[in-house]
């Protein structure tokens, strides 16, 4: 038989209970306090990028860890409040702790709601009458997802037979997609947008269908991508065609693994971006992509041979033979990127990255240069500048920069060449300085013409997704998937853009392109596209 319990051990397991609910719900209250701070830094941070733009080249990465700290923290103040609320059920004497999150967005209007009514009280919970009367209703909103559905549509064509003729008489064969084609239009779009825009190789892709019961191969897969490639190179012409009228791109490049014989070789992907918006512009933004499998100067050349006009970039050598005097029809405007340039001075001028490789090894990191301090706060006044006047015309530009910018750049190159004169040739400051100084007539032309911008960040940007899309395909399986790669680049990069949804506008695309008019075929561009979709949502 068991003994009861003292009434001494009962008051030290109420103590006890008592002091691990204060400590759980301390831990709870340190958590949230960790989150809300996390929020407010992500806010203020996301504020100054909204205001002054790209303030550094690593305001992006600094955005995605805030994110991913916050996120972090948020799931573990929440874990922590429900420990908290578990200990504090065990005791009468710790209130239990609730966090305060910040108030959430309605959920949209143009999703469906269902309502679920629950049943009524029959009787009076208080007195037991019958007698009730509806005063009104508390609706609580919870959002819910279905799991992707699959179907099969069938089209069916019945035959007739004419009874006097006795002629057979059938309705056309429906339109499909692609040749011999299987796949209805909004899910080709999800393949190609999940391979190039979602960086999920088929083979992933194919085992997520099998488990959802849709059993589509590798293979089977790899065919309608081609086939999908084939129908939409015509707009890819187009946005190609857009992009080298322009007056002024940005180019550049980055590295794309390609699978060789038992390795993998160093490819390249190219980019042209056409974004007139600094300057005021009204012509729509675009980016044209190609592959290449080595970073030859011929490339540009060649992907640039018809065009006429200004290209910003960094100071590639493959490019120079674009801007000779001699050059068919004529000779490019070169204009060099000044964040390339700012950022081999902030590499050494970067106290903070100094302090943590200190930390992190033990021992002395590389010295801070106190001229290239001075060479990062020079430049940056410059980009003060650019802020302000970011979006005005050409004309306007120009003037200010005249007026305001002149003189700084002036103070910064003199200041450069004298201290530059001090200076061995093996120091790492100086080898900065030497970059720019070699080549002062590019950096300095954005002086001479408002249309020319500060830095090549448009085309960094359009790199962006190539960069992130590295680490989960590995490599491109061929020359031919390279190129294949850079078409759709060209056209999911230029749809989000111009602020539309790669998936939904593909969709609609290849369910229009077969019977669109060539001469009409422009309609289907993102930018045309957009303005067609929103006249018919305010027409409905």
């Amino acid at each position: 038989m068991k003994r009861a319990a003292s009434p001494d051990i009962d008051a030290l397991r109420a103590a006890l209970a008592a002091a691990e609910a204060r400590a759980r719900r301390a831990e709870a209250e340190a958590s949230n306090a960790e989150a809300i701070i996390a929020a407010l830094k992500l806010m203020v941070e996301k504020l100054r990028h909204e205001l002054y733009g790209q303030r550094s080249e690593r305001k992006a990465r600094l955005l995605d860890q805030l994110e991913l700290k916050l996120e972090e923290l948020e799931a573990n103040a929440t874990e922590d409040e429900l420990a908290a609320e578990q200990a504090a059920a065990k005791t009468s004497t710790v209130k239990a702790f609730t966090r305060r999150r910040p108030s959430r967005k309605p959920f949209p209007e143009h999703l469906p709601r269902e309502r679920v009514v629950v049943p009524a009280p029959e009787v009076c919970g208080c007195c037991g009458s019958e007698r009730l009367a509806k005063l009104g209703e508390d609706v609580t909103e919870t959002l819910e997802v279905i799991p992707r559905r699959w179907k099969v549509i069938q089209t069916v064509r019945e035959k007739f037979t004419c009874r006097d003729c006795e002629k057979i008489s059938q309705a056309p064969a429906p339109f499909h997609v692609t040749p011999r084609g299987w796949a209805g239009p909004s899910l080709l779009a999800m393949i190609l947008f999940e391979k190039y825009g979602q960086h999920q190789p088929l083979n992933r892709q194919s085992e997520r269908y099998a488990r959802e019961g849709v059993a589509l191969s590798l293979s089977t897969l790899a065919d309608q991508v081609g086939a999908c490639a084939a129908v939409l190179r015509p707009l890819h012409d187009l946005i190609a065609a857009h992009v080298l009228a322009a007056e002024r791109i940005h180019g550049d490049d980055t590295t794309v693994p390609v699978l060789a014989k038992g390795k993998t070789d160093t490819a390249r992907a190219w980019v042209y971006v056409r974004d007139d918006v600094p300057f005021g512009g009204t012509d729509p933004p675009a980016a044209l992509f190609h592959y290449s499998r080595d970073r030859s100067g011929r490339h540009p050349e060649t992907h640039l041979r018809d065009f006429t006009g200004i290209l910003q970039g960094d100071a590639y050598a493959g490019y120079n033979g674009l801007f000779k005097p001699g050059r068919s029809p004529c000779p490019l405007t070169e204009a060099l990127c000044w964040a390339h340039a700012r950022r081999k001075f902030f590499v050494l001028a970067d106290i903070a990255a100094a302090a943590k490789r200190r930390t992190k090894t033990g021992k002395q990191g590389a010295i801070i240069s106190p001229l290239a301090f001075e060479a990062v706060q020079r430049i940056d006044a410059l980009f003060d500048i650019e802020r302000e006047i970011n979006g005005m015309s050409a004309e306007e530009r120009l003037a200010v920069r005249a007026e305001r910018s002149a003189p700084v750049l002036a103070e910064l190159e003199a200041w450069m060449r004298a201290e530059r004169a001090r200076l061995s040739r093996h120091a790492p400051v100086a080898k900065a300085m030497d970059y720019m100084l070699k080549r002062w007539p590019g950096f300095s032309r954005f002086l001479e013409d408002g249309r020319i911008c500060l830095t090549n960040n448009a085309a960094e940007r359009a790199l962006r997704g190539i960069a992130l899309g590295r680490k989960s395909w590995l490599f491109a399986g061929s020359d031919r998937g390279g190129e294949r790669a850079a078409l759709m680049y060209t056209l999911i990069v230029t749809a989000k853009m111009n602020d539309v949804d790669p998936q939904a506008w593909l969709a609609d695309v290849l369910a229009r392109i077969a019977e669109q008019p060539a001469r009409r075929l422009d309609e289907l561009l993102p930018w045309n596209w957009k303005t067609a979709q929103a006249a018919k949502t305010l027409a409905a």
